[in-house]
């Protein structure tokens, strides 16, 4: 019952509004303000510092900063296999495996279609349709930048907006659609194995998402964070006249709050690592599958 009114409460809330208000509060700058938030944090979720590019808390300008902070190099080591996938992001997993047709499994009683998390591209969909797939949550007390699971050249990318429910445990198991009822940001890439789609979705309290291809001389369509501000409908830009490509374990973006990434990966191009199973830790870099070859079996189920 607990949960239940925890989740119907969100219903009506100003989630933008809310989530602007949080924005506007991690970027304040005032140093007893910010070297309070900070603390508290570090205190709250454990946060362990010593890997961190900056130990000293009392260095961040404001709590944001602190948030998205860097981590040394060496840190998080990516996996070096010819065929292997790194994980993109620190989290859990939520749910991974094959997509049925063009459904992704969200929790007990709930999936939702490839179309709708694509935005009704239905294109796009179809390049992913019978593929695998791994949503990854980030709590609190995570690194907060995201990475990529393979080199690859950014070719589309797309903006969804949406309503900003939390995307904690509780609230996937009631909220039908979840993922696909979320704002979000779709990145497709061409890799030398099939096509890959790297999808941030916001949440509660996510202020802003961004790229680190944000404000680059090449890109005339995206200027600053994606988010905010708001868009009424869906924004899309395809990046092939553009030279955007990343290299395997390379930041591609960043959550300037928590939230959930998945990836979509094409039908039979890899397979999962059995680690990858609902609610185990996961590390960027560590390995998130392999990709088929001859030699090896179509992409588990």
């Amino acid at each position: 019952m607990k949960d239940r009114l925890f989740v119907l409460l969100q219903y009506p809330l100003p989630h933008h509004f809310l989530s602007r208000l949080v924005l506007l509060l991690t970027r304040v700058e005032i140093r007893p303000v910010k070297n309070w938030m900070i603390s508290y944090f570090v205190r709250r979720f454990s946060i362990n510092l010593d890997e961190a590019a900056e130990t000293s808390p009392a260095a961040y300008p404001s709590f944001n900063s602190f948030f998205t902070r860097a981590l040394k190099p060496g840190v998080r080591p990516v996996v070096a296999g010819t065929h292997e996938i790194a994980c993109p992001v620190d989290g859990a997993v939520s749910q991974a495996g094959a997509i049925e047709k063009d459904r992704l499994y969200q929790a007990k009683g709930h999936d939702y279609s490839l179309e709708a998390l694509l935005g009704g591209d239905q294109k796009l969909a179809a390049e992913f349709t019978g593929g695998t797939f791994a949503t990854i949550y980030l709590s609190p007390r995570d690194y907060h930048r995201i990475h990529m699971p393979e080199a690859g050249r950014l070719r589309r990318m797309l903006y969804i907006p949406g309503r900003l429910f939390s995307v904690n445990t509780t609230t996937v198991r009631q909220v039908p659609g979840l993922f696909a009822r979320n704002e979000r940001m779709v990145c497709v890439f061409d890799t030398a194995h099939g096509p890959m789609a790297v999808i941030p979705v916001g949440a509660l309290f996510v202020g802003s998402m961004q790229t680190v291809w944000d404000g680059l001389p090449s890109n005339t369509v995206w200027d600053g964070p994606l988010t905010p501000p708001r868009h009424p409908g869906t924004k899309c830009a395809d990046f092939g006249q553009r030279e955007i490509s990343l290299a395997r374990g390379a930041e591609m973006g960043r959550f300037n709050m928590g939230s959930t990434v998945i990836v979509l990966f094409a039908r039979n191009s890899m397979r999962l690592d059995r680690a990858m199973r609902e609610g185990e830790a996961v590390k960027v870099g560590q390995l998130l599958g392999s990709w088929n070859t001859a030699e090896t079996e179509p992409a588990a189920a």
